[in-house]
């Protein structure tokens, strides 16, 4: 793998870093059909392409990195290879636990973890709780999540505060609203990445991403590197942001 040149880092500092990012991290099974190998065999090289990206953000302050790992759909997929999904969703949280807490990284895993057998359900509360503390950077791991998903509960956590009269109807606007999702805690969503090619969100972050930039890269995630996140931060700091003003107003 390429390693950032000192000419990169000093031209990093001078980006406009984006404060949260999420990434769909698409195209391991391609990745892994191109080298004649099965699909799970792209999943756990994956992996790798999970660390660089943790160390990118880490190294350059990005305040939260949320990364798409399994989504509400993938159920539907062939029955080994989610079983496979969920062996290694175990076998990373055994072996990347304490070196995430060692460099001071913060782990959630944001989903509906009812449908996940007992004993990962507790490795991912252990490692949340062994985290909990970190400030160096957020990192969540969206699991058997779904945006709509995500929407629904929160419509249905208003809607039960309603009832049982902590809050009128007029009470629920835009913030109130997103009080009760998901990532309601953390920065805004201000860059949202999918290697693989694909051009679509696919029921990820569906509130969050409102204002965010897009980035859509061939790049196959095992091959995503931390020149590859460069790249998509590059892009991303050559936009000017509007939200609803016009150019002259931003500038």
């Amino acid at each position: 793998m390429e390693i950032l040149t000192k000419d990169d880092k000093v031209s990093v500092a001078t980006l406009k870093m984006p404060e949260h990012v999420a990434i769909i991290m698409d195209g391991n099974g391609r990745w892994a059909k191109q080298k004649g190998k099965l699909r799970t065999f792209g999943h756990k090289a994956g992996v790798e392409a999970v660390r660089a990206s943790v160390r990118f953000a880490r190294s350059n302050h990005i305040t939260a990195l949320t990364l798409f790992a399994f989504s509400s759909e993938n159920w539907k997929r062939p029955q080994d290879e989610v079983s496979v999904l969920m062996e290694l969703f175990k076998l990373v949280l055994n072996s990347e636990i304490k070196t995430l807490h060692k460099n001071g990284v913060r782990l959630r895993v944001i989903g509906d973890l009812s449908a996940f057998d007992t004993k990962l359900v507790k490795k991912i509360k252990d490692a949340e709780i062994l985290t909990a503390n970190n400030t160096d950077l957020q990192l969540n791991i969206a699991a058997n999540y779904g945006g709509r998903w995500d929407i629904v509960t929160a419509a249905q956590s208003l809607a039960k505060q309603v009832s049982d009269g902590e809050i009128a109807v007029e009470d629920i606007n835009e913030s109130a609203f997103d009080a009760q999702t998901a990532y309601a805690d953390l920065p805004p969503l201000d860059l949202l990445i999918r290697t693989g090619g694909e051009k679509r969100i696919s029921n990820f972050l569906l509130w969050q991403c409102a204002y965010s930039e897009f980035y859509f890269t061939d790049t196959l995630w095992p091959d995503f590197d931390e020149n590859k996140f460069l790249d998509a931060v590059h892009d991303f700091s050559e936009r000017q942001r509007r939200f609803g003003k016009i150019s002259e107003q931003v500038t």
